[in-house]
């Protein structure tokens, strides 16, 4: 999140899309409805299904799953048509006045393509995205907006043709509502209003994924409602440390605090790895502190100059694609991954494919997994249909703590940074995550250095000594980072000591001197006020204090980076450095003091003013200081509309490229009872998505074994619409049978008013739902949802295309 929750109450406008966040993120409906009984705030939701967040809505549009960008390719089109942008905002903090590459060509020109297109290698040569430059490197802009090789030129020319008669024709939402959705969220570009947009895993998992988040943050940028209080796009997300896990690196393409994964091609020495991953400009400019502290702090004193810091301790990827979720399970499906460790996770039953993933997991030669309860993924073997004798996988089950029963930190959708103590103790053997690995960690080095074999220096070597018994806060100091050696002014005086914690990742060097595991985490254990006079380590403040009125409570916990609660903040300022909003008075320049001041700690450099060389460049991590209307992605600088791998249309109404061209989609066995088959809408006919509810808890592995929650939701359901049912003369409560090219699973029918028939194109099409939650290894045993979705991702990330396949509902 690019604010935090408490900050939602200062929005005019809410747009939730791909979220159902009255059900699954609760806390952040409190601080919509204080806005809307404080200001008057509108909260719209766009959804295919009237959910308990529509139920709360001031308007409500319905679009079928897969059309996100139509919707906001419209939307901006609107914006743009009725010129309700926010002029001062586009032309001062964003790219909209760069010039492109004269050859630079979008969809509009290329019939659905951007320039440079290789169709053999399915991925663009981006030699004409780039910016122009002057003969010294300085980039060009125009800042009347009218040259057409600028960003905002480009942009009109993409959307003026998301018409409001063909988004309404593939989104399937009426024309009224559309632009009545349109019409109110487009006020947010007042300069006293901010809006925010809330979303979810909706948006993301889908083959457009990356592009449709873009979208979300182009809209934003187009009506200034980034870095302000009220605005933003925001991500809830699905678990409350998934902000943190991907903080410190879970994603395959990033090491801590997102700096690229050091790639054998690109990156084979220290030397290549900061020439090409550092720019001259942009905050970015700070890497080689950055890696040469992460490199200490993972290899201590054998990190040296002389040895480059241990970079070459560091494993190098040949592709990080091949190290997400749906290429790693066909690499263990063609037994290319022979061993597999498995911590916070059900895969079979989370996974797309999953009869196909669960064979995956059957051709390893082992598996390590720590668990709370036998799930699916611990007792794979013994699935239904599966003789446990043709299993060659050997399994290890360690057993692990709940959350409630064990201590650290975890960092919340807004970049919150909370230590939470531990309430209760884990029964039996079970112990937490991190002390698992921790011993298991200790345990090889003590094989390594009885027979150290080769490549053994980076585990001997490695720093792994944190107590005995285990103490989690020695993990804490490491991460937030501290001297490792006396470090000395140009006096001679200490202005650091060894040992010492860091407060400031303005502090990291490059020499050796600092060691941290994260630089966006550096002060988040250091000691601080909590704002009543008592000092503890950041993340473990509760202060109340709110100065400015504003929800910043800077003294409760700790946000990345260095206590900033709205990141971009010096967008909260007009270019001149005063408030666009007396109400909304967040940093602002205080001349007679020569810095920025308020309630928020600027991110932004404290006493750059506003008349100063960058200082209307408030997006300090981008080389122009600019927020990126045009961005490029695997599939282009702008998002442009393409089908689902599985679509109820024939073709695209945008263009005569189909599916996004930059997608891989698997076909092993392809043709075969389990495979990665993919099927159309003469055998399936219905759009189908995947979803939560409040009763149950993610792949179920800690709420299907509640009585109570079970209860509540005791079966596997699919939703529908009551002309479906009609159609299919299926009653509500029925049992029915959902199938897809990929499998059947047996259902109980909720016919519902939630779901409506879409117009598409002319044409009736119907949408179903079903919650994921489910499986066999429950004391009620259900089928899995996940059994129905394809094996396709995103153009970018590769996360699964969980959210619109296509499937067939027929009765038992």
């Amino acid at each position: 999140m690019t604010n935090h929750w408490v900050d939602l109450k200062n929005t005019d406008y809410a747009l939730i899309i791909g979220s159902n966040a009255a059900e699954n993120h609760p806390a952040s409906m409190t601080w919509l409805h204080k806005a809307q009984d404080d200001r008057g705030a509108k909260i719209i939701v766009v959804d295919p299904r009237f959910t308990r967040t529509a139920s709360q809505a001031d308007l409500y549009a319905p679009i079928r799953s897969g059309t996100d960008i139509p919707f906001f390719g419209g939307l901006m089109n609107y914006i743009l048509e009725n010129e309700l942008y926010h002029k001062d905002y586009v032309v001062n903090f964003t790219n909209a006045a760069t010039l492109i590459n004269p050859d630079f060509k979008t969809p509009a020109d290329l019939d659905g393509l951007f320039s440079g297109f290789n169709p053999e290698k399915k991925s663009y040569d981006r030699t004409t995205w780039a910016y122009q430059t002057d003969k010294d490197g300085n980039i060009l802009r125009d800042e009347t907006l009218q040259d057409p090789n600028c960003v905002f030129s480009h942009l009109r020319r993409q959307y003026a043709r998301y018409t409001l008669d063909l988004v309404s024709r593939v989104t399937g939402c009426p024309q009224d509502q559309l632009k009545a959705v349109w019409d109110l969220y487009a006020q947010s570009g007042a300069p006293e209003k901010t809006g925010t947009i809330m979303y979810a895993m909706g948006q993301t998992q889908h083959t457009v994924g990356t592009q449709n988040v873009r979208a979300m943050a182009m809209v934003q940028l187009l009506l200034g409602n980034i870095g302000r209080p009220g605005g933003g796009v925001n991500a809830l997300r699905g678990e409350s440390n998934v902000q943190g896990s991907t903080d410190m690196a879970i994603l395959a393409h990033i090491i801590p605090a997102y700096m690229a994964v050091p790639s054998a091609g690109t990156h084979p020495t220290f030397k290549d790895y900061i020439e090409k991953e550092t720019p001259k400009t942009s905050y970015w400019a700070n890497k080689p502190k950055f890696l040469v502290s992460l490199l200490k702090a993972w290899w201590g004193d054998h990190a040296t100059k002389d040895n480059d810091f241990a970079y070459a301790y560091m494993p190098k990827v040949e592709s990080a694609a091949n190290h997400y979720w749906i290429a790693l399970f066909e690499a263990m499906h063609a037994g290319k991954i022979e061993g597999l460790w498995v911590l916070g996770q059900n895969p079979a039953v989370s996974g797309p494919n999953a009869r196909f993933e669960g064979q995956a997991l059957a051709k390893l030669k082992w598996m390590v997994i720590q668990e709370i309860f036998a799930t699916e993924s611990v007792r794979f073997w013994q699935a239904p249909g599966v003789d446990p004798a043709t299993i060659q996988t050997e399994v290890f089950v360690l057993p692990a703590a709940d959350a409630m029963e064990k201590e650290g930190s975890i960092a919340t959708s807004g970049r919150l940074i909370q230590w939470r103590p531990k309430v209760a103790q884990a029964p039996g053997e079970a112990k937490p995550d991190d002390e698992i690995l921790y011993l298991v960690g200790k345990k090889l080095k003590e094989l390594y250095a009885s027979d150290a074999g080769p490549l053994a220096d980076p585990v001997t070597y490695l720093t792994w000594d944190y107590g005995d018994p285990y103490n989690v806060e020695l993990v804490a100091r490491e991460i937030n980072g501290f001297y490792t050696a006396d470090v000395k002014d140009d006096k001679g005086t200490v202005t650091g000591k060894q040992g010492a914690l860091l407060n400031s990742f303005g502090l990291l060097k490059d020499d050796g001197s600092t060691a941290c595991g994260n630089w966006l985490y550096v002060g988040y254990y250091y000691p601080m006020d909590d704002g009543t006079g008592k000092t503890v380590p950041a993340s473990k403040r509760r202060g109340q204090k709110d100065p400015g009125g504003l929800g910043i409570y800077p003294y409760w916990a700790y946000a990345w980076p260095l206590n900033r609660r709205i990141i971009y903040n010096r967008c909260s300022a007009d270019p001149d450095g005063k408030p666009w909003a007396e109400d909304k008075a967040l940093i602002w320049w205080d001349e007679a003091q020569k810095k920025w001041v308020g309630y928020d700690v600027p991110d932004f450099a404290g006493t750059k003013a506003p008349t100063d060389p960058g200082g209307r460049d408030p997006f300090i991590m981008q080389t122009d200081g600019k927020g990126r209307l045009f961005g490029p992605c695997n599939e282009g600088p702008f998002p442009e509309h393409y089908e689902p791998l599985e679509s109820p249309l024939p073709n695209n109404l945008f263009s005569g490229v189909r599916m996004n061209p930059v997608v891989k989609v698997w076909d092993t066995d392809r043709g075969q009872d389990i495979g990665d088959n993919v099927g159309d809408a003469s055998q399936y006919p219905y759009v189908a998505t995947t979803y939560r509810v409040c009763e149950q808890w993610q792949a179920g592995g800690m709420s299907r074994w509640s009585d109570w929650l079970v209860e509540c939701h005791p079966d596997m359901f699919v939703e529908m619409s009551k002309e479906l049912a009609a159609e299919k003369q299926i009653q509500n409560g029925e049992r029915v049978k959902v199938s897809s090219a990929r499998g059947l699973v047996d259902a109980v029918a909720i016919v519902t008013a939630r779901f409506k028939p879409f117009t598409i194109d002319g044409k009736t099409v119907h949408q179903v739902g079903l919650p994921w939650h489910y499986g066999w290894a429950s004391p009620n045993p259900q089928d899995s949802a996940n059994v129905l979705t394809p094996h396709v991702g995103d153009g970018n990330t590769t996360i699964p295309e969980y959210k619109a396949f296509l499937v067939n509902v027929e009765k038992v």
